[in-house]
């Protein structure tokens, strides 16, 4: 277990804005930092980060925490191993005292494994730098291949020795379980349970994930024999899921967000040459067709993709449909073909690096035209396969969720296809409506009802409906009762201003709001947990005399805590700090400045909630016989109330029905 000044000390070292930096590019807006929500898919960005507060905070699906709550999230991490993670970055020793062996598995399988994967690709680099074998046939086909010492290093390429058993050896000698070594597909166990290498005799491409941790490995063979794969590529294990990496985006990230563009190729030989030619912008799917996944990744950084192809027109024709998913996804597509059957690799070696970089800026086609034209080709004067090609180009633009470039790709798809624009788009239509009356029929079979069939053949009739627009997405919200609004209110008070002094009330001048407000709602009863648990721990710190920040709740571990305290102290919109204006005398007044009237209506309200539960109580107790004398105790007990809850909404401004 870690001790807790080493947690207290990471927390404390870590600062927001680097660590979401790491996987979400950010820029300023006003005091705070936006992007898109790595979360969920948004066009538009409210993910915010709270330099000042040290929390981020998306206004969209409601994700919201610390920077460990963020690591936890993003990087699927416990507690234990998101500390770690932040220790390391921070280069904080992580010192633990002693843990059960439950706990000590439980905790360090994961990391293990990130672990071994780290000591594996530095094997395979000292084998390629340091073994005669390495250097004379792993190095020297890097060389060959026109790769440069300085970009060898920089993808920490390796190379594997031809021995059946030379890094589980090593490994053994490290210090490593064998079963890791299987798990993660470094070795391959044989029936015996005896275990071999996996990339025995290959050159090696190591794979991280986006912040830079080796996680898998690509091994290329140098033999020509028909029977040896070409590549062979770790397996999924719990930390490499291949769905969602792309080849060099630890790498490429930075300058995909500075371009404002991502260059998307096949192999890791394009990422690397397009590297050495100084374009660093590039990611592979290595090989594998593009995942949702994958996009989401892309588009944490970037809306516009580039799409490199070689000259296989069979090959491009099999990637057009995988591609349509960018555009499902809101993301801006374009294709650049390769002439004479050249890909990024080769053409780079070819014409070098000059030559390439005005050839990649000069030729992007917009993928939906590209599409049009490579299938019109095909197509000839056959009148059912231009059929064909109309609807396949139809169903592409159909999945765009922005109007005005559907809207645009029809008018001049209509051109290209030789057809009217009004066929064009009913067609388009027919689509849409088909999918939603899918949507609706699979839903409607999870719920056991029948899908309006009705509706959608009379939809389905007309050759003149209006494109139907993409549903957005948004969170649900969850409808609170004004009680659990009101105790919510009372938090975010003492979150935001505990500390704040008492100015306005001459008996208690100078106390902080926090035991203020303690001392006034000492009885009260909460029916949010959340809320109620804040509560009592800022009840228990006034015994004491401390009154608790509130980074202390956003890295509570207590159901619901973390979250409640980052949606009270989170605001969409700050004032910038430079917006009141002397020379004009133009002054925005805030929060702070209505403390007294914020405090006072809280606490009135809070009093008037308690004065009507306890006039509920009395009619409650009047139902039942009373004697006179007790008939004249609760009147007069009903009466006092009755004077409160009219005083209190005199107050509010409420009206009090006698």
């Amino acid at each position: 277990m870690i001790k807790q000044e080493v947690v207290d000390k990471v927390l404390d070292t870590a600062r927001i804005e680097e660590v979401v930096g790491d996987f979400v590019p950010l820029k300023k807006r006003g005091t705070s930092l936006i992007g898109n929500c790595p979360f969920h898919d948004e066009k538009t960005p409210s993910f915010n980060v709270s330099v000042a507060k040290g929390i981020y905070k998306c206004f969209g699906c409601g994700a919201g925490g610390d920077s460990l709550k963020f690591v936890m999230e993003i990087e699927k991490l416990s507690y234990p191993e998101a500390i770690r993670y932040l220790a390391n970055k921070y280069h904080i020793q992580v010192e633990e005292v002693e843990r059960s062996p439950e706990q000590m598995a439980k905790q360090d399988k994961r990391e293990s494994l990130f672990v071994l994967s780290k000591w594996a690709g530095q094997y395979f680099v000292d084998q390629l730098w340091d073994s005669e074998e390495g250097r004379s046939i792993g190095l020297s086909y890097f060389k060959e291949r026109g790769y440069r010492e300085d970009i060898i290093r920089k993808f920490a390429l390796g190379y594997s020795p031809d021995k059946w058993e030379a890094l589980v050896t090593a490994a053994e000698q490290a210090g490593f379980q064998k079963e890791y070594l299987k798990e993660i597909g470094l070795a391959i166990q044989r029936e015996d349970q005896s275990m071999y290498d996996r990339f025995r005799g290959r050159v090696i491409f190591p794979i991280f994930n986006v912040t830079g941790r080796a996680i898998g490995f690509g091994g290329r063979t140098l033999k020509t024999e028909k029977s040896v794969p070409k590549y062979v590529n770790s397996p999924e294990s719990e930390i490499y899921h291949k769905s969602d990496v792309l080849y060099g985006l630890n790498l490429a990230k930075k300058a995909i967000s500075d371009t404002d563009i991502c260059y998307l190729v096949e192999g890791y030989a394009d990422v690397i040459s397009m590297h050495q030619a100084g374009v660093e912008n590039v990611v592979s799917s290595s090989g594998t067709s593009l995942t949702s996944g994958q996009i989401r990744l892309i588009s944490r950084y970037t809306k516009n993709v580039t799409i490199l192809y070689d000259g296989d027109a069979a090959g491009i024709k099999a990637s057009l449909r995988g591609t349509d998913m960018l555009l499902e996804e809101g993301l801006n597509v374009k294709v650049l073909l390769f002439p004479d059957g050249h890909d990024p690799d080769s053409y780079v070696q070819k014409f070098g690096s000059a030559h390439f970089k005005e050839y990649i800026d000069k030729h992007p086609e917009d993928f939906v035209f590209f599409k049009t034209n490579i299938l019109l080709k095909d197509s000839g004067n056959d009148p059912v396969k231009r059929a064909e090609v109309i609807r396949d180009v139809v169903e592409s633009i159909s999945l765009i969720p922005d109007e005005i470039k559907v809207s645009l790709y029809i008018r001049q798809c209509s051109t290209l296809l030789d057809m009217e624009e009004r066929i064009l788009l009913s067609e388009l239509n027919k689509m849409r409506i088909n999918k939603s009356a899918a949507k609706e029929k699979k839903a409607a079979a999870s719920a056991g009802d029948q899908p309006p069939a009705e509706f959608f053949a009379a939809m389905m009739g007309s050759d003149e409906v209006a494109a139907i627009p993409q549903p957005a997405t948004t969170p649900q919200s969850t409808k609170l009762s004004p009680e659990i609004l009101q105790e919510r209110e009372l938090i975010r008070i003492l979150l935001n201003y505990g500390n704040e002094l008492v100015t306005w009330d001459p008996e208690v001048e100078n106390m902080p709001i926090a035991p203020y407000l303690i001392n006034n709602f000492d009885d009260i009863s909460f029916e949010d947990p959340a809320s109620a648990y804040i509560f009592d721990v800022f009840k228990k710190k006034m015994a004491t005399f401390d009154i608790p920040e509130a980074k202390h709740f956003i890295s509570d571990q207590q159901p619901g805590v973390s979250d409640l305290a980052v949606t009270l102290i989170a605001t969409r919109y700050e004032l910038s700090p430079n917006w009141n204006d002397d020379k004009r005398k133009i002054y925005v007044t805030t929060e702070l400045d209505h403390l007294k009237s914020l405090v006072t209506e809280t606490v009135y309200r809070l009093k008037k909630r308690k004065v009507e539960r306890e006039l509920q109580k009395i009619r409650e107790e009047l139902k039942s016989p009373q004697s006179a004398v007790d008939l004249e105790i609760l009147m007069a007990k009903y009466k006092k109330y009755k004077d409160m809850e009219m005083m209190l909404g005199e107050y509010l401004g409420n009206t009090i029905v006698k």
